[in-house]
Parts: structure tokens; C-alpha cells; sequence
């Protein structure tokens, strides 16, 4: 299956070459990916004007423009269905991604997203169906909607509880943190560590 990394920041904030172990953050995301048994492929969506920058780090960038992270993955969805990650998302577990995409394969939704007991969903760690997402993204922007999360609301997925997930193997959890400050970056650092060894 195709991965397709986000790494299109929306807020200053947002830096998806923060370093972690000297490397930036997006690149491990691509490598924790690629290292995912049913992953052939990685693309990563960037911003048109960042393609210099991130050519330096990862095999294979898409350039997009786009105002927003839902226009830009509109613009830059395949043909195929395929796993979505967000670029600051290092500890990304190979077996989940293994287990998501086998779930997905197994059901044949139209998505399937992980969801959080209070009802939040981890929409850029889940498995979708290209037409499907199109459709969604569509109508969330014709209702005037911006953050990419609002599309759970026009699509027909397949929720997948995280905390039963995480019960099995705790190690579930860690596949959900996200890098924002140099903090987490040192946190990802120890913790890759840890899960590598």
C-alpha cells in the first residue's frame, strides 16, 4: 500500500524538520513508515515553496499549493487507497500501521480511523479509499469547514477503539504523539531509543 505523509504546515508553529537525533522529524517519520511490512511506497505532501527543503530529506515529496492541509491532500490524492501520517509523527508503530492496513483490506471501508475513547479521531493515522476521501473533503469544504478533521463528518469509516489497542500492547499509544516543540523532540529521542532496541 501507498503511505502518504502530510508535512504541510497550517500554523507557525508547525515545523516538521524539528531535529530528533540530528535528523528532522519528517524523515523519521518516512523511515518508521517504510520500515511497515505493507507499505511499498512513501509520498510526502509539501508546501510548493518548501520543496528545496524538504528534497533534503525525504525520497520522494509531492510539492503542492494549497491554503490548507485538507485542499493540499485533495490535490495530492492517489489513485489507490493508502495510509495517511502526519510528518511530525516519529514513533509511528510498524505493526499498528501492519494491523490497520490488514483490517482495512479484511472490511473494505471506506475509512478506517483509529478513535480515542472521548471520541477523537487520529485522522491522519488511519487507511483510506481515495473516492471516498474526495467526496468527504468536498463537502466538508463546501460547508465551509478548514481542519482536516472535520471530515469525519462525511465519511462512512470504520472506527478503531485505541485504548482496546493499546490494553494488547501498550506501545499502541506511542504511535499517536506528535512532535510540536523541542521537548517532545528530546521525549521522541529517548523513547526511539527504548522501541528500537
Amino acid at each position: 500500500m501507498l503511505g502518504i505523509i502530510l508535512a504541510f504546515p497550517e500554523k507557525r508553529w508547525e515545523n516538521y524538520t524539528l531535529p530528533v537525533a540530528d535528523e528532522p522529524v519528517v524523515k523519521f517519520t518516512e523511515r518508521r513508515l517504510l520500515t511497515s511490512k505493507r507499505i511499498d511506497e512513501v509520498m510526502t505532501v509539501v508546501r510548493k515553496d518548501k520543496l528545496r527543503t524538504y528534497s533534503l530529506h525525504v525520497s520522494n515529496p509531492l510539492p503542492v499549493a494549497a491554503r490548507s492541509r485538507m485542499e493540499a491532500l485533495l490535490k495530492a490524492l492517489p489513485g489507490e487507497p493508502f495510509f495517511l501520517a502526519e510528518g511530525n509523527m516519529p514513533l509511528i508503530m510498524p505493526f499498528l500501521v501492519n494491523y490497520l492496513i490488514g483490517l482495512f483490506y479484511e472490511n473494505e471501508p471506506e475509512a478506517l480511523i483509529p478513535v480515542w475513547k472521548d471520541g477523537t479521531a487520529e485522522v491522519t493515522h488511519a487507511v483510506y479509499e481515495p473516492e471516498a476521501l474526495e467526496d468527504a473533503i468536498k463537502a466538508a469544504l463546501a460547508e465551509g469547514y478548514r481542519n482536516l478533521s472535520r471530515i469525519t463528518g462525511f465519511l462512512e469509516y470504520q472506527p478503531l477503539p485505541i485504548e482496546e489497542l493499546a490494553k494488547r500492547n501498550p506501545k499502541v499509544t506511542l504511535s499517536f504523539f506528535r512532535i510540536r516543540s523541542p521537548f517532545d523532540a528530546r521525549f521522541a529521542e529517548r523513547t526511539l531509543k527504548r522501541v528500537e532496541e
